[in-house]
Protein backbone atom coordinates (compact mmCIF):
# COMPACT_ATOMS: atom_id res chain seq x y z
CA UNK A 1 0.00 0.00 0.00
CA UNK A 2 1.16 3.50 -1.01
CA UNK A 3 0.95 6.00 1.96
CA UNK A 4 1.57 10.08 1.77
CA UNK A 5 2.01 11.99 5.06
CA UNK A 6 0.93 15.64 5.16
CA UNK A 7 2.47 16.88 8.29
CA UNK A 8 4.64 19.89 9.80
CA UNK A 9 6.18 18.21 13.25
CA UNK A 10 9.31 16.30 12.09
CA UNK A 11 9.14 13.84 15.39
CA UNK A 12 5.35 13.09 14.72
CA UNK A 13 6.07 12.21 11.26
CA UNK A 14 8.85 10.12 11.98
CA UNK A 15 6.53 8.42 14.53
CA UNK A 16 3.80 7.72 12.32
CA UNK A 17 6.29 6.14 10.03
CA UNK A 18 7.50 3.85 12.51
CA UNK A 19 3.79 2.78 13.74
CA UNK A 20 2.65 2.42 9.72
CA UNK A 21 5.75 -0.42 9.15
CA UNK A 22 5.05 -2.10 12.90
CA UNK A 23 1.81 -2.53 11.55
CA UNK A 24 2.09 -3.32 7.93
CA UNK A 25 5.25 -3.52 6.48
CA UNK A 26 4.26 -3.76 2.66
CA UNK A 27 2.83 -0.16 3.79
CA UNK A 28 5.46 2.49 1.90
CA UNK A 29 5.43 5.88 2.48
CA UNK A 30 6.35 7.75 -0.88
CA UNK A 31 5.59 10.93 -0.02
CA UNK A 32 5.51 13.17 2.63
CA UNK A 33 4.69 17.30 2.72
CA UNK A 34 5.12 19.61 5.62
CA UNK A 35 3.03 22.45 4.11
CA UNK A 36 -0.37 23.19 2.48
CA UNK A 37 1.17 25.14 -0.55
CA UNK A 38 3.15 21.53 -1.18
CA UNK A 39 0.01 19.48 -1.24
CA UNK A 40 -1.64 21.31 -3.62
CA UNK A 41 1.48 20.77 -5.95
CA UNK A 42 1.17 17.34 -4.93
CA UNK A 43 -2.33 16.31 -5.37
CA UNK A 44 -2.82 18.40 -8.55
CA UNK A 45 -0.38 16.26 -9.92
CA UNK A 46 0.09 12.88 -10.51
CA UNK A 47 -1.24 10.51 -7.53
CA UNK A 48 0.23 7.79 -6.66
CA UNK A 49 -0.89 7.32 -3.14
CA UNK A 50 -3.47 4.80 -2.34
CA UNK A 51 -3.81 6.04 1.29
CA UNK A 52 -3.22 10.05 2.57
CA UNK A 53 -2.51 11.09 6.66
CA UNK A 54 -3.16 14.58 7.14
CA UNK A 55 -2.13 16.27 9.87
CA UNK A 56 -4.81 19.64 10.58
CA UNK A 57 -2.24 22.15 11.37
CA UNK A 58 0.30 22.70 8.88
CA UNK A 59 3.39 25.05 8.96
CA UNK A 60 1.56 27.62 6.31
CA UNK A 61 -2.27 27.01 6.90
CA UNK A 62 -4.59 24.19 7.85
CA UNK A 63 -4.55 21.28 5.97
CA UNK A 64 -8.83 21.49 5.35
CA UNK A 65 -7.63 24.73 2.56
CA UNK A 66 -5.52 21.71 0.23
CA UNK A 67 -9.42 20.58 -0.45
CA UNK A 68 -10.43 24.38 -1.97
CA UNK A 69 -7.70 24.21 -5.02
CA UNK A 70 -6.89 20.84 -5.42
CA UNK A 71 -9.08 17.56 -6.23
CA UNK A 72 -8.73 14.76 -3.59
CA UNK A 73 -9.63 10.98 -5.01
CA UNK A 74 -7.82 9.39 -2.28
CA UNK A 75 -8.96 8.13 1.34
CA UNK A 76 -7.82 10.44 3.76
CA UNK A 77 -7.49 9.84 7.99
CA UNK A 78 -7.07 12.70 9.95
CA UNK A 79 -4.16 13.04 12.65
CA UNK A 80 -4.84 15.50 15.17
CA UNK A 81 -4.48 17.12 18.30
CA UNK A 82 -8.68 18.71 17.49
CA UNK A 83 -10.94 18.23 20.37
CA UNK A 84 -12.98 14.81 20.03
CA UNK A 85 -16.35 16.57 20.53
CA UNK A 86 -15.64 19.33 17.69
CA UNK A 87 -14.64 16.23 15.43
CA UNK A 88 -17.84 13.57 15.49
CA UNK A 89 -18.93 14.73 12.37
CA UNK A 90 -16.10 12.79 10.39
CA UNK A 91 -16.91 9.83 12.00
CA UNK A 92 -20.57 10.51 10.65
CA UNK A 93 -19.29 10.97 7.61
CA UNK A 94 -16.77 7.84 7.42
CA UNK A 95 -14.06 9.97 7.63
CA UNK A 96 -11.61 8.60 9.70
CA UNK A 97 -9.61 10.64 12.40
CA UNK A 98 -6.56 9.59 15.08
CA UNK A 99 -6.20 11.98 18.00
CA UNK A 100 -2.68 12.93 18.97
CA UNK A 101 -0.42 11.59 20.57
CA UNK A 102 -0.72 8.71 17.97
CA UNK A 103 -1.82 5.49 19.58
CA UNK A 104 -0.61 2.08 17.72
CA UNK A 105 -3.61 0.87 18.12
CA UNK A 106 -6.10 3.01 17.00
CA UNK A 107 -3.37 3.15 13.67
CA UNK A 108 -4.15 -0.25 12.79
CA UNK A 109 -7.95 0.23 13.50
CA UNK A 110 -7.79 3.30 10.78
CA UNK A 111 -5.65 1.02 8.51
CA UNK A 112 -8.09 -2.05 8.78
CA UNK A 113 -11.07 0.27 8.08
CA UNK A 114 -9.62 1.89 5.07
CA UNK A 115 -8.71 -1.78 4.15
CA UNK A 116 -11.79 -3.40 4.43
CA UNK A 117 -14.16 -0.47 2.80
CA UNK A 118 -11.60 1.82 0.84
CA UNK A 119 -14.92 4.21 1.46
CA UNK A 120 -12.86 6.59 3.85
CA UNK A 121 -13.12 9.25 1.00
CA UNK A 122 -13.97 13.07 1.18
CA UNK A 123 -13.86 13.65 -2.60
CA UNK A 124 -17.60 14.02 -2.64
CA UNK A 125 -18.76 14.37 1.04
CA UNK A 126 -21.21 17.14 1.53
CA UNK A 127 -21.54 17.23 5.25
CA UNK A 128 -17.38 17.20 5.65
CA UNK A 129 -17.30 20.27 3.28
CA UNK A 130 -19.98 22.15 5.69
CA UNK A 131 -17.28 20.97 8.33
CA UNK A 132 -14.25 22.51 6.93
CA UNK A 133 -16.13 25.54 6.05
CA UNK A 134 -17.01 25.85 9.85
CA UNK A 135 -13.82 24.81 11.30
CA UNK A 136 -12.06 27.41 8.58
CA UNK A 137 -14.13 30.21 9.68
CA UNK A 138 -13.44 29.59 13.02
CA UNK A 139 -9.52 29.21 12.70
CA UNK A 140 -9.62 32.74 10.68
CA UNK A 141 -9.20 35.98 12.41
CA UNK A 142 -10.34 39.13 10.84
CA UNK A 143 -9.78 42.67 11.29
CA UNK A 144 -11.54 44.71 13.81
CA UNK A 145 -10.00 47.91 13.40
CA UNK A 146 -7.88 49.84 11.11
CA UNK A 147 -5.31 52.46 11.85
CA UNK A 148 -6.66 55.32 10.19
CA UNK A 149 -4.87 59.53 10.33
CA UNK A 150 -7.47 62.21 11.27
CA UNK A 151 -4.97 65.25 10.47
CA UNK A 152 -1.93 64.72 12.95
CA UNK A 153 -3.64 61.94 15.09
CA UNK A 154 -3.80 58.08 14.76
CA UNK A 155 -6.93 55.95 15.98
CA UNK A 156 -8.21 52.81 15.62
CA UNK A 157 -11.35 52.67 13.00
CA UNK A 158 -14.30 50.10 14.11
CA UNK A 159 -14.96 48.10 11.35
CA UNK A 160 -18.81 48.28 12.52
CA UNK A 161 -18.56 51.78 12.02
CA UNK A 162 -17.63 51.42 8.14
CA UNK A 163 -20.45 51.38 5.79
CA UNK A 164 -18.26 50.62 2.60
CA UNK A 165 -14.95 51.04 1.33
CA UNK A 166 -14.17 52.18 -2.01
CA UNK A 167 -11.16 52.98 -4.40
CA UNK A 168 -10.81 56.44 -6.51
CA UNK A 169 -7.51 57.13 -8.40
CA UNK A 170 -5.73 54.25 -6.91
CA UNK A 171 -6.73 55.54 -3.37
CA UNK A 172 -8.72 53.28 -1.06
CA UNK A 173 -11.04 54.68 1.73
CA UNK A 174 -13.20 53.94 3.85
CA UNK A 175 -16.61 55.58 4.54
CA UNK A 176 -18.18 55.59 7.98
CA UNK A 177 -21.93 55.55 8.32
CA UNK A 178 -21.17 59.33 9.71
CA UNK A 179 -19.85 59.90 6.39
CA UNK A 180 -16.46 60.29 7.02
CA UNK A 181 -13.67 59.38 4.99
CA UNK A 182 -10.59 57.93 5.90
CA UNK A 183 -7.51 56.81 3.65
CA UNK A 184 -6.54 52.98 4.17
CA UNK A 185 -3.01 52.21 3.02
CA UNK A 186 -3.96 48.86 1.78
CA UNK A 187 -4.99 47.26 -2.03
CA UNK A 188 -8.65 46.65 -2.09
CA UNK A 189 -7.77 43.02 -2.28
CA UNK A 190 -6.60 42.70 0.64
CA UNK A 191 -9.05 44.64 2.49
CA UNK A 192 -11.64 42.03 1.07
CA UNK A 193 -9.42 39.10 2.61
CA UNK A 194 -9.31 40.70 6.08
CA UNK A 195 -12.77 41.04 6.34
CA UNK A 196 -15.55 38.91 7.91
CA UNK A 197 -17.50 37.44 4.30
CA UNK A 198 -20.87 37.24 6.35
CA UNK A 199 -20.73 41.03 6.91
CA UNK A 200 -18.85 42.28 3.95
CA UNK A 201 -19.72 42.13 0.17
CA UNK A 202 -17.21 42.57 -2.76
CA UNK A 203 -19.87 44.42 -4.59
CA UNK A 204 -17.75 44.97 -8.33
CA UNK A 205 -13.79 46.62 -8.48
CA UNK A 206 -14.40 50.25 -6.74
CA UNK A 207 -16.76 48.83 -3.56
CA UNK A 208 -16.67 46.35 -0.57
CA UNK A 209 -20.04 47.37 1.22
CA UNK A 210 -21.57 46.52 4.72
CA UNK A 211 -24.55 44.53 4.93
CA UNK A 212 -25.86 47.56 7.26
CA UNK A 213 -24.90 50.20 4.67
CA UNK A 214 -27.30 48.14 2.04
CA UNK A 215 -31.04 49.48 1.23
CA UNK A 216 -32.42 47.36 -1.42
CA UNK A 217 -31.87 46.04 -4.42
CA UNK A 218 -32.76 47.95 -7.84
CA UNK A 219 -32.93 45.57 -10.91
CA UNK A 220 -30.68 47.03 -13.96
CA UNK A 221 -30.60 45.83 -17.43
CA UNK A 222 -29.39 42.86 -19.02
CA UNK A 223 -29.93 40.89 -15.51
CA UNK A 224 -27.24 43.85 -13.72
CA UNK A 225 -28.39 45.15 -10.17
CA UNK A 226 -28.11 48.76 -8.65
CA UNK A 227 -26.93 48.50 -5.11
CA UNK A 228 -28.79 51.17 -3.14
CA UNK A 229 -26.88 52.15 0.25
CA UNK A 230 -26.56 54.46 2.73
CA UNK A 231 -24.53 56.83 3.24
CA UNK A 232 -25.49 57.44 -0.47
CA UNK A 233 -21.46 57.69 -2.30
CA UNK A 234 -21.02 59.28 -5.32
CA UNK A 235 -21.55 56.87 -8.32
CA UNK A 236 -24.22 54.27 -8.70
CA UNK A 237 -22.68 51.01 -7.10
CA UNK A 238 -23.50 48.14 -10.42
CA UNK A 239 -23.28 44.41 -9.95
CA UNK A 240 -22.25 42.40 -12.79
CA UNK A 241 -25.16 39.99 -14.37
CA UNK A 242 -22.45 37.11 -12.97
CA UNK A 243 -22.21 38.28 -9.46
CA UNK A 244 -25.51 39.25 -8.90
CA UNK A 245 -27.67 35.98 -7.45
CA UNK A 246 -23.89 35.63 -5.33
CA UNK A 247 -25.39 39.08 -4.08
CA UNK A 248 -28.82 37.66 -3.61
CA UNK A 249 -27.89 34.58 -1.81
CA UNK A 250 -25.33 36.27 0.53
CA UNK A 251 -27.85 39.09 1.63
CA UNK A 252 -30.75 35.90 1.96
Amino acid sequence: MKVVIIEDEYTALENLKYLLQEIDKSIEVIATFDTVSKSIAYFNGKVKAELAFFDIHLADGISFEIFEKAKINIPIIFTTAYDEYALKAFKVNSIDYILKPIDEEELEQAVNKYKSTQQVSVANALHFQEMVNMLTKQKKQYKSTYLVQQRDTLFPLNISDIAYFTINSGIISAITFEHKSYIIDEKLEDIENELNPDIFFRANRQFIVQRKAIQNLQLYFNGKLILNILPQPQEQIIVSKAKAPQLKKWMN
